[in-house]
């Protein structure tokens, strides 16, 4: 018995882990931990007065609350759209369901710049959508809230594909029980729905906020990019690459890099934290 327990502990469940750990670091090498490295070389040649100075910026600084407000602005917005996405694909059959699921994907699938310029000729005043919000008075294209509508679009896949397989795994029988106990519907939905997925919506929400913070190619076609308004960090990295000013570029792109890692480490954090804990007995 012994033995055999021996045997499973030193043997790799998987066929092939040293071929496909190998493979996964060579992966991990050229994709992620080169390009990193390139931006440190280049961050590494500034003195520590040149480095704050090109990301303190006044129109640098300015590009970080436009930016750090539309994801805000889009996350909250995306978390509630994504969950109702993922509950009606998830709870209800109708027609079209699998269209409904499939499109789900489609930001995946749509180059970001081809998104950001047919949302921008849908919501300009005179467009299908646009002109509805231009008699409200809301201008969406070339206006803040079209940054809110492109990172919205980008970053609803994380909310639904998060949210979906636990809907999907969550027993029947939780809600069957809690029904016979004498809760109504909308007991069952906080009190049993809601925090089994709460870990998933954090997760979805934190990965959708993390993903607008680094949106590019749908933000510049419908923000207008006007300076102070409408500049997005993202756009700012391009602005300084045009003037050749690459220490600046790499500075600026050190302050989204390390944003994004720290909110990636806190999500991992809370997650191993609050929702992987093992009950004490």
């Amino acid at each position: 018995m012994n033995q055999s327990l021996r045997f499973f502990r030193s043997t790799p469940v998987l066929p092939g882990f040293s071929l496909s750990f190998g493979i996964s670091t060579l992966y991990i090498s050229l994709v992620i931990l080169l390009p990193i490295s390139a931006l440190l070389i280049y961050v590494s040649g500034m003195t520590w007065a040149q480095y704050w100075f090109a990301i303190t910026d006044v129109r640098v600084l300015q590009s970080y609350k436009v930016t750090l407000l539309g994801a805000f602005y889009s996350t909250v917005a995306v978390t509630a759209i994504g969950f109702l996405w993922a509950w009606i694909i998830t709870r209800y059959d109708f027609p079209g369901r699998r269209l409904m699921d499939s499109l789900v994907d489609l930001p995946f699938a749509l180059p970001t710049s081809v998104a950001g310029l047919t949302l921008s000729t849908l919501f300009i005043p005179t467009g299908w959508l646009g002109q509805f919000f231009d008699a409200a008075g809301i201008k969406i294209s070339y206006a803040f809230p079209g940054i809110v509508v492109a990172m919205i679009f980008t970053s609803i896949p994380f909310i639904v594909r998060s949210v979906q397989p636990v809907l999907e795994d969550m027993e029947k029988e939780l809600e069957e029980a809690a029904l016979m106990l004498g809760a109504n519907k909308w007991q069952i939905f906080w009190r049993v729905i809601l925090p089994t997925l709460v870990p998933a919506l954090i997760a979805g929400s934190s990965q959708a906020f993390i993903r607008s913070l680094g949106e590019f190619g749908a933000v510049i076609m419908i923000a207008g990019n006007i300076p102070f308004e409408t500049e997005v960090t993202s756009l700012m990295l391009f602005v300084r690459l045009q003037e050749f000013n690459y220490p600046a570029a790499a500075a600026i792109a050190s302050v989204v890099l390390m944003a994004s890692l720290a909110l990636l480490f806190l999500l991992q954090l809370v997650q191993s934290r609050l929702f992987n804990q093992t009950p004490r007995t």
